[in-house]
């Protein structure tokens, strides 16, 4: 239920980006979708984690590892914040413990995608030390069914190891 009002209170920035994100989403649906997201948990096809406010219940967001292809292996962040959280560092934090946790599953590769419309989210990704490979031009719609361009940003396992080389003389 907290996934639901963070939804519907978030809703009306959520949903320029992210298609399901409405303030009209049903309960239900909502605890649908977290009961799906659980199943994907288990199977390893999506990670999904939600973000609290240390030792409280008070969700900022959520943030996952989808896209996983376990023969590279790869994963995509994928994450999006409550309103009131947002320019807080609560998504950098959330993306910078990802990559190491998505490391430590063994990640060759780790991408961020992102509308180039959506600067907050891309700025993210740099901060969070990611790099910019490219821009796909017209290649999805968002979620206000606008045609949109998609930059994709990403980390590999090589450059980590380089720096922690760096890091250790």
């Amino acid at each position: 239920r907290e996934a639901h009002a963070a939804i519907v209170e978030s809703a009306e920035r959520l949903q320029v980006w992210i298609p399901w994100a409405k303030p009209s989403l049903p309960v239900e649906e909502a605890e649908l979708r977290a009961r799906q997201r659980r199943i994907d948990f288990l199977n390893r096809t999506e990670l999904h984690f939600y973000m609290f406010l240390k030792g409280q219940d008070t969700l900022v967001g959520m943030s996952a590892l989808h896209s996983i292809d376990w023969e590279v292996p790869r994963f995509e962040i994928g994450y999006w914040v409550r309103t009131r959280f947002e320019g807080q560092g609560y998504v950098t934090e959330t993306v910078e413990g990802l990559t190491q946790y998505a490391f430590a599953l063994g990640a060759r590769r780790i991408e961020i995608t992102v509308d180039t419309r959506n600067e907050r989210s891309w700025r993210v990704a740099e901060r969070a030390g990611y790099c910019l490979e490219g821009v796909l031009h017209n290649y999805e719609r968002a979620g206000d069914g606008t045609l949109g361009d998609l930059r994709v940003y990403a980390r590999l396992r090589s450059e980590e190891e380089a720096l922690q080389l760096m890091a250790n003389g």
